[in-house]
């Protein structure tokens, strides 16, 4: 008899709704501080309601990871109905997230619980924990289930072009992208997720450019591992987003395709009018 595996995630990673559909996921959601209140993301506040308040906000929000206490108490309401557990969150270099999934575990003596720091964030956890949901219905154990997520992450890639580096230069996340602060205004920076930190790769001169040039360098990452699943993470670019899908498209035959918000805590950071591109290439 197979094992009754569940998924844990945190928020950051916004899976459209019915991505993983024969699967228990839960979410465990960071939390936004904003102007004296504790809001957590997506369940008190979803991405349209933030990035409309953010617009006219005198303060700007701040956060906090889903703490130990938020993740224990998933895993053990998942341990009661008789799951394992897989856990896979943002990168331990972007957040504590990974840090509290793992003091959780720690709580909980000899449970069937795996923790992954995935080292990036957004879809491309969505889409590694898909492979996993296919691993799960042809009866793999916990085990194999985590070697199949990190084979998927390792196979992965995520860029975004911001409007400005100050959300990230703020809410200490800039990493390498540190060395664009300070360019002129109109200069487009180009980022990526590169051991799970931020990178500074290109900046352009103009918005449709620095679009136009991060479908490239998502290409030259892609090279010719096929099958390709690519996704358009947006803060508040819904229209820009679906651009970047019909450019990528364009180019080369892809097996899905998701456009999708990055969540308000993700947003907080990046800023409204970010853009990115996720991916999974060659992992059948």
């Amino acid at each position: 008899m197979s094992e009754k595996i569940a998924l844990v995630v945190d928020s950051t990673t916004t899976l459209p709704e019915g991505f993983l559909p024969d699967l228990e996921v839960r979410t465990a959601p960071a939390i936004i501080i904003w102007e004296g209140e504790e809001l957590l993301d997506g369940v008190d506040i979803q991405p349209d309601a933030f990035y409309q308040r953010l617009a006219t906000a005198r303060e700007m929000p701040s956060t906090s990871q889903a703490t130990p206490v938020m993740f224990k108490e998933i895993y053990e309401d998942l341990l009661e109905k008789g799951h394992q557990i897989l856990v896979v969150t943002i990168s331990s270099k972007l957040s504590g997230t990974y840090d509290s999934a793992l003091a959780a575990k720690e709580m909980i003596k000899n449970a069937a619980i795996e923790v992954v720091d995935s080292l990036t964030g957004t879809m491309t956890v969505g889409f590694s924990l898909a492979k996993v949901q296919e691993a799960i219905k042809a009866g793999a154990s916990l085990k194999k289930c985590r070697e199949v997520v990190e084979h998927a992450l390792a196979n992965t890639g995520v860029l975004f072009t911001v409007e400005t580096l100050e959300f990230l230069h703020r809410g200490g996340r800039i990493g390498g992208a540190a060395k664009f602060l300070g360019s002129a205004l109109q200069l487009k920076p180009i980022l990526e997720v590169v051991d799970g930190r931020f990178e500074g790769i290109e900046k352009i001169r103009t918005r449709s450019k620095a679009l136009d040039r991060m479908v490239e360098i998502a290409l030259e990452r892609i090279g010719d591992r096929r099958p390709v699943e690519i996704a358009a993470l947006h803060a508040n670019a819904q229209e820009v987003a679906e651009q970047l899908i019909e450019k990528v498209q364009a180019r080369i035959e892809t097996v899905r395709t998701v456009v999708t918000p990055v969540s308000p805590a993700a947003g907080t950071h990046l800023g409204p009018g970010t853009v990115g591109l996720a991916f999974l290439a060659g992992v059948e």
